[in-house]
């Protein structure tokens, strides 16, 4: 059984393995320097559906069957199916899994929900309550924007610190049969909230968390940032990245040289994409497209994943309140 070391942090006896992975991607996210990376690209924004939010769960979908494809499983030999989105009562997966008809339980941890769902599940394979469990999430520019934002018919321009929400999703299957890439430890973070109340200032509002979960997870682990060939942050962008690397510094731990950005890595170099992205999608497609992949041709042997979500509504925002930030952090070790 899976080791509780303190604060969040939880070592797996029984290693998760990464069985199968998916990635579905709108054609800007297809046009960045990871575009090489992701398995399917969106034909268009509306991937032939007749709205946004139709497109996003079409992608949820294809990404969800393309992992387990890759596993060589069938749908129903999958136990348990993990996800989350960021639309009101997380309505993409939910409908997915309508149709995908795998028992199903729906995460609201906004663009955490990667991790969030390999944390849990990983745990279930670990505790023997689930030998195939599908990991997944998505998000949509059109559908976050209207609902977070504003409608994109109003062509309103983005502060310096606002990012873009990535169109695309990514899963991923765990199973208890041994494979190349294994979880082997967890930490679930706490709430952490330092006042921020501009909603287009997500790398500030989700940096503490993300601090804060990295600094804890080195701690019980007894672990230095170069015991990692990366740290992998979800969506912090530009902005919030010079921030983090600056706050673990005043606790003197030095990521600088090992931490990377899921939302500047994937529209780095891109002008029009000013701080970098966001959304749930964004960490999903880069670690099942090209953090995976790396790891399989042997770039990175061991590194931390630790996706960031801003817990927050346009309705609690508008009534004053700030915006909690929160992180969870997954440990993933080449075995093979």
């Amino acid at each position: 059984m899976a080791t509780y070391l303190q604060e969040g942090t939880i070592l797996l006896e029984r290693p998760a393995y990464i069985r199968g992975r998916g990635s579905v991607v709108g054609k800007e996210e297809a046009k960045g320097p990871l575009g090489k990376y992701f398995d399917i690209t969106a034909e268009d924004t509306y991937c032939g559906e007749k709205t946004f939010e139709l497109a996003e769960r079409k992608m949820f979908e294809k990404a969800c069957r393309h992992a387990v494809q890759q596993s060589r499983l069938q749908l129903k030999q999958v136990d348990l199916l993990l996800g989350g989105d960021l639309l009101n009562q997380i309505v993409t997966v939910s409908y997915a899994a309508r149709s995908l008809g795998i028992p199903y339980l729906g995460l609201y941890g906004a663009c955490s929900a990667m991790a969030e769902s390999l944390a849990i599940g990983s745990l279930m394979i670990d505790g023997g309550a689930a030998r195939n469990v599908l990991c997944a999430a998505s998000s949509h520019f059109a559908t976050a924007e209207r609902q977070f934002r504003f409608p994109l018919e109003l062509g309103t321009p983005k502060p310096p610190t606002g990012q873009d929400t990535v169109t695309g999703a990514g899963a991923t299957v765990l199973s208890a049969e041994k494979g190349s890439i294994a979880i082997r430890a967890v930490t679930i973070g706490r709430c952490v909230d330092m006042g921020i109340t501009d909603a287009n200032n997500m790398g500030a509002a989700m940096m503490p968390a993300a601090a804060q979960t990295i600094l804890t997870h080195l701690q019980n682990r007894r672990q230095q940032p170069t015991d990692y060939d990366a740290i992998f942050t979800g969506d912090l962008g530009e902005f919030g990245s010079g921030l983090l690397c600056d706050t673990t510094r005043k606790y003197g731990v030095e990521i600088g040289n090992v931490h990377q950005d899921c939302g500047m890595l994937i529209y780095r170099g891109m002008p029009h994409k000013k701080c970098g992205a966001s959304g749930c999608g964004c960490c999903a497609v880069v670690l099942n497209g090209y953090i995976l992949q790396k790891m399989l041709q042997g770039e990175y042997r061991r590194i931390l994943f630790a996706a960031t979500g801003a817990l927050l509504s346009t309705t609690i925002v508008q009534q004053g309140e700030s915006i909690p930030g929160i992180a969870h952090a997954i440990e993933l070790e080449r075995v093979n």
